[in-house]
């Protein structure tokens, strides 16, 4: 609907297309925005679903054997606070069409058993091992998923300044330009119309 508080001048109907013209161009760059971080998060939701199926049936094997080694140990939680802290791991971020995506950098190290051989048997070792890899899968799940969630609320936040561009912005904009051009085309034809009579009268005054 035109906005009737413009002035239709053609001062105006000029500002106005061409702001009509950026907010079309903004509506297709969020339009491109919208759908190449959407199908940069189709990609990684086949990872995450991959991921967490993968990690689930390793932590399902980690705590069966520390449940083993709990059995036949009694309660071994002595024996792992005697595994290091593992602080090898930083994060980097890349930008996908202005949204930091996270990339994370786990320095894989040899497991290294830091307990005494003579208090555990393999059941402990095996828990250690699953346990090892849960940690490495947690990684890149977290840098995945972390992902994946920016990415989400990148494409609502674009695809709501599309919809408010291609349903309120943009025809607003081309109501004003029908409401102006319209008032401008009339004022025209009245001053055609002006013109004819002063001309018919002037030379019916001539002929006289």
């Amino acid at each position: 609907m035109a906005n009737k508080q413009v002035f239709p001048t053609k001062g105006n109907l000029m500002a106005i297309k061409k702001s009509h013209a950026l907010a079309k161009m903004g509506y297709e760059l969020m339009d491109r925005k919208r759908n190449i971080l959407t199908r940069e998060m189709m990609n990684l939701l086949d990872d995450v679903k991959l991921l967490r199926n993968e990690i689930t049936d390793t932590y399902q094997r980690a705590y069966l054997a520390l449940q083993d080694a709990n059995v036949s140990l009694g309660v071994v939680g002595n024996l792992a606070r005697a595994v290091p802290i593992d602080d090898g791991i930083a994060v980097e971020y890349r930008s996908v069409m202005g949204v930091e995506i996270p990339k994370i950098h786990y320095e894989k190290k040899p497991l290294m058993l830091n307990y005494g051989l003579e208090r555990v048997n393999s059941r402990f070792d095996l828990a250690v091992l699953y346990f090892h890899q849960v940690k490495e899968m947690t990684a890149v799940l977290a840098e995945v998923e972390n992902s994946v969630y920016r990415l989400a609320n990148a494409i609502r936040k674009a695809q709501k300044r599309a919809n408010a561009l291609k349903n309120i912005v943009i025809p607003e904009f081309e109501g004003n330009i029908k409401f102006i051009s319209d008032a401008l085309e009339e004022k025209e034809r009245e001053e055609f119309s002006r013109q004819k009579v002063i001309k018919l009268h002037k030379d019916h005054e001539n002929n006289r």
